[in-house]
């Protein structure tokens, strides 16, 4: 009963804290909260949680604050994500149904995540390397010229244009095309490639000299990771509103976002099944960016992580709410991408 009701009062005091940005005394969680004992009980709690270091107090004569021990506590102690209002639920569907490719997915993404969590949110382009391919379309441009479109599980597509030594008929590229859907659809882009390496010796000689050059466009289209290290942000003007106790952390994190490296570590690997990781403060890999927290989840098509999106704040932030929203985004880029 006792351990339940320290719980009760730290709970009480992240939320206060998070909503106030002040310091929390015993008086003002009797009043606000009704924790049903007096405010000495509370008191001697409140001792309790900064002994174990769950909370602590900033200045003399002042009320205490979370620490990122007691952020984490209150993290691992939620019983469940709650869930988004049916009209936070219908706008995140009205944003992002307009989109119209994948690059305007992940864009509208980042700015409807900043707007819901008033944080700055980071979204990883899908991981090439995870990828299946969906389709490849070959097109006739002219008699010797093919434009090769390589379509992915993630919606990102790939363009070649190729030219040919001598010309092609509508029958050879209609070959051409049942070959290369064949060997590659549905095939990891690793193994995509050398199935489609081996095309060559299966195609009529007459058709070999496209088919090399086809294949050879395609697996380079397959092999470009450059996108792999890719990200979108949004949000950074919320960096101007986190106020004291952030100040040290803002020209690093104006850093960080300048280099998609350091924030894609700090996403972390990205989960499958929807679950939602939150890395507090000292957590991160980062020592510069100590007083910050992460919250991040993986996205794909089938539940299938193909990267991940999130958000980056401060340690003092409303972890429930903002853990909801990075779900349910997650889930409706998922969506959007698996019936594409």
């Amino acid at each position: 009963m006792v351990e339940d009701r320290k719980l009760e009062v730290l709970r009480a005091i992240v939320e206060d804290y998070v909503a106030t940005e002040e310091p929390v005394g015993s008086k003002s969680l009797v009043e606000r909260h009704h924790l049903g004992v007096s405010p000495a009980t509370v008191r001697n709690d409140m001792a309790a949680l900064e002994e174990e270091g769950f909370i602590t107090q900033p200045h003399t004569s002042a009320g205490r604050v979370p620490t990122d021990k007691g952020y984490r506590l209150f993290v691992d102690r939620l019983s469940a994500v709650k869930p988004l209002s049916v009209a936070e639920r219908r706008a995140i569907e009205r944003f992002l149904d307009g989109a119209v490719d994948l690059h305007d997915v992940l864009s509208r993404s980042v700015r409807l995540l900043a707007q819901l969590t008033r944080q700055v949110a980071v979204v990883q382009y899908p991981t090439l390397s995870r990828s299946t391919v969906r389709h490849i379309e070959v097109v006739a441009m002219a008699p010797t010229r093919l434009l090769l479109v390589l379509i992915l599980s993630t919606g990102r597509v790939e363009q070649r244009l190729v030219e040919l030594t001598t010309p092609v008929s509508d029958d050879d590229l209609a070959d051409l095309r049942l070959h290369v859907n064949g060997a590659a659809v549905g095939e990891l882009i690793a193994e995509a490639a050398v199935a489609l390496s081996s095309i060559t010796h299966q195609v009529s000689p007459r058709l070999k000299p496209v088919a090399e050059t086809a294949v050879t466009a395609l697996v380079e289209a397959m092999s470009d990771h450059r996108s792999d290290q890719r990200v979108a942000v949004g949000g950074t003007a919320n960096l101007a509103r986190f106020g004291d106790g952030f100040d040290a952390s803002i020209r690093p994190m104006l850093e960080a976002l300048e280099e998609h490296v350091v924030l894609l570590k700090l996403l972390g690997e990205a989960t499958t099944g929807g679950a939602v990781t939150v890395r507090i403060g000292h957590e991160g890999p980062y020592q510069e960016l100590s007083s910050t927290s992460v919250v991040a989840t993986g996205y794909g098509p089938s539940e299938q992580a193909l990267a991940t999106l999130g958000i980056v704040g401060p340690t003092r932030m409303d972890y429930p709410g903002t853990m909801a929203a990075v779900r349910a985004v997650a889930r409706y880029v998922s969506r959007i991408l698996d019936e594409q």
